[in-house]
């Protein structure tokens, strides 16, 4: 049966992030992509001019709409603008019995543009990452989480992964996007009782915009047939290919888009 993946996240007009990468991404994966959106952003490769977030409640009744309505396999969070929307996005989430839930923590763009307000990290850390399933931060937001700087080591990373498991999740994938000096991407993932490493070797391009929106949709479109593991080593060699295959799109003048279709079109 084709799973059905919700997207709980904001916009991108130019359709490299957020929602729009999200049900590229679930397609690609070879689910059915279906979004409740946040909020609505201005942004383009090079970087966020401002967004609106929408109404909590409103956003709540989107994500009712579907659940009332559809068989939701699996869900992906995305952009969480403020603690009013945090707070009916958990609410509605276990009111629902949501499963396979995938928090991708977004709090800053690509184009280092914060995109959500400071107070709603609490929030997001003591009520969303105990409901899922996996989180997936990048240093950067795990540093955030932790109330920590984030200028870590792998072996570093290997401690931190553990306490980033004691905020509630079941599992904690953190990715080493960001590690100095490194030529592997390394991703740790943390479960019930071990560290695992996922690594791949670094691909040098500009067009990077919506990795990590694109890996935990991957992931979510993956976990209602597959264990954490499989769905992880897959999203990440899926993601591998799409950065891989970037440079044959000519999308904007900034950190362009991910080919996420780079299998399919020939």
């Amino acid at each position: 049966m084709i799973a059905n993946v919700l997207s709980i996240a904001g916009t991108d007009p130019t359709g490299g992030a957020g929602i729009h990468a999200d049900i590229k991404a679930f397609s690609a994966m070879g689910a059915y992509g279906m979004a409740a959106i946040t909020a609505v952003v201005a942004q383009n490769t090079q970087g966020v001019r401002s967004f609106v977030a929408l109404d909590p409640q409103f956003v709540g009744e989107q994500i009712d709409s579907v659940f009332d309505d559809v068989r939701v396999d699996a869900v992906k969070i995305g952009m969480v603008p403020n603690i009013g929307i945090a707070e009916v996005i958990a609410e509605r989430l276990h009111h629902h019995g949501a499963k396979n839930i995938v928090l991708d923590p977004v709090m800053v763009a690509k184009s280092g543009d914060h995109l959500l307000e400071s107070s709603a990290v609490s929030t997001i850390r003591d009520q969303l990452v105990p409901l899922a399933t996996l989180i997936t931060p990048n240093l950067p937001e795990a540093g955030v989480l932790l109330d920590a700087d984030p200028m870590w080591t792998l072996d570093e990373m290997r401690l931190r992964v553990k306490e980033l498991a004691k905020l509630g999740s079941e599992w904690v994938l953190l990715k080493g996007g960001h590690l100095e000096g490194s030529t592997e991407s390394v991703d740790l993932l943390y479960g019930p009782d071990e560290i695992m490493e996922f690594a791949a070797p670094r691909i040098h391009t500009r067009n990077d915009h919506g990795t990590g929106c694109t890996l935990s949709a991957a992931i979510a479109a993956l976990l209602p047939s597959k264990s954490v593991e499989e769905s992880v080593r897959e999203a990440k060699a899926y993601l591998h290919g799409a950065l891989a295959a970037s440079d044959t799109l000519d999308v904007g003048h900034g950190h362009g888009p991910l080919h996420h279709f780079h299998h399919l079109w020939k």
